[in-house]
């Protein structure tokens, strides 16, 4: 059965205080974020995080729906490319968020994962919730507080909490 789990990011200014989250249901949500940070490092940690808590679930499918062409197209079309060229674009010009790009590049080896463009504020109920709280992640820290950090994902028996330490503050800025 495919496990289906909305992941956005949000960066009030860009940069600016940033947020991240991703959501499968009601009970099943992490969010987090940065003082500054920009709006697609928010998009592709929401990703990174939500791989890492289901990295336990083996060869269980996953579709992560995201509103970012920028997170779907780095993971799905550009990244072959930037890895042969030495993390360059093709203008010869290093890869931002190669950091991010590289802990996502690992956390997809060998995992069945599909992505699915959603548009984005258009109502879709996974979306919409994983941005809320992205958004309040990044207005949590813009008004010097923590955010709420959610309850993350129980293990398959349902007993354990899958938590992962998401970097205290972001991949250095280009």
């Amino acid at each position: 059965m495919t496990l289906t789990a909305a992941a956005d990011g949000s960066a009030l200014g860009n940069p600016g205080p940033a947020g991240w989250a991703w959501v499968i249901d009601e009970d099943r949500w992490r969010a987090g974020g940065w003082p500054r940070a920009t709006n697609n490092q928010g998009e592709l940690m929401a990703v990174l995080d939500l791989l890492n808590a289901t990295a336990h679930l083996g060869d269980e499918p996953l579709l992560i729906l995201c509103d970012s062409q920028y997170v779907i197209n780095s993971v799905t079309q550009w990244m072959p490319g930037w890895k042969r060229r030495g993390w360059r674009k093709a203008d010869g010009k290093p890869v931002l968020n190669r950091e991010l790009l590289e802990r996502l590049d690992a956390a997809l080896s060998g995992r069945n994962v599909r992505f699915e463009w959603v548009k984005g504020h258009a109502g879709h109920p996974l979306n919409e919730a994983a941005d809320d709280r992205a958004r309040a992640a990044a207005t949590a820290y813009q008004a010097g507080r923590e955010p709420e950090r959610g309850p993350g994902l129980a293990d398959s028996a349902g007993t354990e909490e899958v938590s992962v330490d998401a970097p205290a503050a972001p991949p250095t800025l280009f």
